[in-house]
């Protein structure tokens, strides 16, 4: 079974992710969304309320043959534990290509390959922004799923 993995830490999970976990699911047999934890980063949302929003924005979107896992350490060897040895990776634009490549780079050493794919139109949508449009007071709601809206807002 091909198994692709898509990490991050999705805080928040936004609708460029789910782009791109939509176009995964219809490449791979199955697809594990990793929510990584790096113990230097503080989260702004708790991991394991993003672990639900996120399945049921799957579920919303009909997204069957996905799963959603918390994971610390190496994002390769989580992904080898989950059976998978392709990392997906999201690509806004020429930047993101060159940061990318290096941890693939890096990857390669362990025989994972790094699959690309692009958002399309909500490529521009980062966990990043919506955090810094939410601090503004503005408008959140046409960037973030539903289940990620509530959690959010709550």
């Amino acid at each position: 079974m091909k198994i692709g993995f898509y990490a991050g830490s999705f805080d928040p999970f936004t609708l460029g992710h789910l782009e791109l976990v939509k176009q995964a699911s219809q490449i791979f047999e199955y697809v594990i969304v990793g929510i990584g934890i790096n113990p230097n980063k503080e989260r702004r949302y708790k991991k394991e309320d993003m672990k639900i929003a996120i399945e049921e924005s799957l579920i919303a979107e009909n997204i069957l043959n996905a799963k959603v896992v918390i994971y610390e350490g190496y994002t390769y060897e989580a992904a080898k534990e989950n059976g998978s040895y392709f990392l997906i990776r999201g690509l806004r634009n020429e930047t993101d290509y060159l940061y990318e490549e290096e941890i693939a780079r890096f990857n390669d050493k362990y025989d994972i390959d790094t699959i690309y794919l692009r958002a399309k139109d909500k490529g521009n949508i980062s966990s990043s922004y919506v955090y810094n449009e939410l601090k503004k007071g503005n408008d959140i709601t046409t960037y973030i799923p539903d289940p990620v809206k509530k959690l959010i807002l709550k």
